[in-house]
């Protein structure tokens, strides 16, 4: 039998080596990185068909010269949030303010993975009783007002303690013409002030009177304009942007709005 001489042993080591050589990738460095980072590279065949120098860094992809196993060596991964908290407390009480819900991160994104969405919401709102629990901010000339979908979530709060589940059917719907509204509200793409889009000159719109924006003692919400004759111009804000209001004229009063939900808000 014969052997192989030295010279060819060399010869086949080398080119063993060559080949591991050649298929070295980021697997090999152990190296994934974020970004452009001219410092994460290794050596071998790129996705390109060249040999030479690859990158492991995320702007390989747009470049074209990731190692040939990037994709499987570093993998994308999106950003993961959890559940929204509840929502904080106004800021403020007896006047219009703002509240607050968070979302916080759980996983976040790799190599070119979804980005994070938004981790913070904030909405209008106004609190009618003290720190104390005594009845206040019902002395407001304007009718500040709010989409009609955050009546069903502040009935489930128990807002203030001189409204019980009794009076949970109180309340009374004013019928508005909206005759004059600021550009601001048409800017509005917010998750939860994008309602303020559908604000219209010309068009009637229901504002629901409800506990516990209603007065507990004239039953009446403030700025509901039930006390004009029709013909004297109103005036009325969005919570959650101050800079969204206009006027209106009182059409009449009815016992339940029944307006198309996007021309349907309540007092606030």
């Amino acid at each position: 039998m014969r052997t192989l001489s030295s010279g060819l042993w060399m010869a086949l080591w080398g080119l063993a080596r060559l080949w591991a050589g050649a298929q070295a990738g980021c697997s090999e460095v152990g190296r994934c990185c974020p970004g452009r980072d001219a410092t994460c590279f290794g050596r071998g065949w790129r996705l390109d068909r060249v040999y030479g120098t690859c990158y492991c860094d995320q702007a390989c992809q747009l470049t074209g010269d990731c190692c040939f196993d990037y994709s499987r060596a570093c993998p994308a991964r999106p950003c993961i949030v959890g559940e929204w908290s509840s929502w904080s407390s106004c800021t403020d009480q007896c006047k219009p303010a703002t509240r607050v819900r968070r979302r916080y991160v759980q996983q976040e994104p790799q190599n070119g993975g979804e980005p994070c969405p938004h981790l913070e919401e904030k909405a209008g709102c106004l609190e009618y009783t003290t720190s104390h629990g005594q009845d206040c901010g019902h002395s407001y000339v304007p009718a500040f007002i709010t989409t009609s979908a955050y009546n069903k979530e502040r009935k489930r709060q128990v807002v203030s303690p001189q409204w019980s589940a009794d009076t949970g059917d109180a309340g009374y719907c004013m019928e508005f013409k909206t005759e004059s509204l600021t550009h601001y509200c048409a800017m509005e793409n917010r998750p939860l002030t994008r309602w303020m889009q559908y604000l219209r000159e010309g068009y009637t719109v229901c504002v629901d009177c409800q506990p516990p924006a209603m007065n507990t003692v004239n039953l009446r919400c403030s700025g509901d304009g039930l006390d004009s004759d029709g013909n004297q111009t109103l005036h009325w804000q969005a919570i959650g942007n101050p800079r969204c209001q206009g006027t209106w004229k009182k059409v009449r009063r009815v016992d339940h709005c029944s307006c198309p939900a996007v021309h349907s808000f309540i007092f606030i």
